[in-house]
């Protein structure tokens, strides 16, 4: 599991790195708001615990920022206050939960087990949707207002894995990793091509959704202009 903690509080960021290292999470740390924004929209976690008072942008404003660009990654509110209204304005500003300083460890770890058990997705029945896109992960059928067409498993997979991670630059090893799997020997150029056939596919079915490579790195998808 790879956990992003964004926390000002060197001592509880050292302990809580060390802590969930332990317990096999790859952690990284983050002490500022906005810097902590940045890692969100640029890499991929499968959870982010997050201090509510932070240098340069509060917890919650970088809550409601992700919320707004339809990152989904879970989120686990860390604060010092404990107050019912405190609790309800996390909740409602996106947290999947809400522990209050201080804590047990044991605590922290069985909530996020908890949130780790949860479907990834709620919306699997109905497809999964951003921007004009919509993609039926049961049937493999992606669709632009009345446009469609039927995506291979492969290219499937891959639809999938960026419509769950919209505006989110995806490292090439990240994507080979969660569709190829940890220990399949795969040729880089096959990355390469199966995204030349989703930029096809988007193209097919006349989406303004676009697949952007980020030089060096791995690629993006972005909503485009209509």
């Amino acid at each position: 599991m790879h956990i992003l903690l964004i926390e000002d509080d060197e001592n509880l960021c050292e302990t809580l790195k060390y802590q969930l290292e332990q317990e096999q999470c790859r952690t990284e740390t983050c002490p500022d708001g906005a810097a902590g924004l940045e890692l969100i929209r640029t890499q991929t976690y499968d959870l982010v615990i997050l201090d509510r008072m932070l240098p340069s942008m509060d917890g919650l404003t970088l809550l409601k920022t992700i919320r707004k660009d339809n990152i989904q990654t879970p989120v686990i509110l860390l604060t010092a206050l404990g107050g019912l209204q405190d609790k309800i304005t996390g909740l409602d500003c996106g947290a999947d939960d809400y522990i209050v300083k201080p804590f047990a460890f044991q605590e922290l770890m069985a909530r996020i087990r908890c949130i780790i058990r949860r479907p990834s997705s709620m919306v699997d029945h109905q497809g999964l949707t951003f921007s004009d896109l919509r993609y039926d992960t049961q049937q493999n059928i992606l669709s632009c207002q009345t446009r469609s067409c039927t995506l291979s498993k492969r290219e499937g997979d891959l639809m999938e894995l960026f419509l769950r991670n919209p505006r989110q630059t995806l490292p090439r090893s990240t994507i080979l990793t969660s569709v190829w799997g940890m220990d399949a020997e795969v040729e880089d150029g096959n990355l390469d091509n199966y995204i030349h056939f989703i930029r096809r596919r988007l193209k097919a079915v006349e989406s303004h959704t676009q697949l952007k490579t980020i030089r060096g790195i791995g690629y993006r998808l972005e909503a485009g202009h209509v």
